[in-house]
């Protein structure tokens, strides 16, 4: 199956927002479990910014 372009636009909305949802969730699992600094910007197609940002790391290499 190709990955095309949604376009109605609520249900390109509500797919945006479910996805961004789970690929914050997914990058602070990434930084949860393998102690990755991650920090994530996402634009919407209307031009919002939204950001994840994961906790600074406790512990600290070296």
């Amino acid at each position: 199956m190709a990955i095309e372009r949604i376009e109605n636009q609520t249900t390109r909305q509500v797919t945006f927002s479910r996805r961004r949802t789970g690929l914050f969730k997914k990058a602070n699992e990434l930084s949860v479990l393998c102690g990755a600094q991650i920090g994530l910007i996402i634009f919407s197609s209307t031009g919002k910014m939204f950001e994840y940002c994961s906790e600074p790391s406790r512990h600290t290499m070296g």
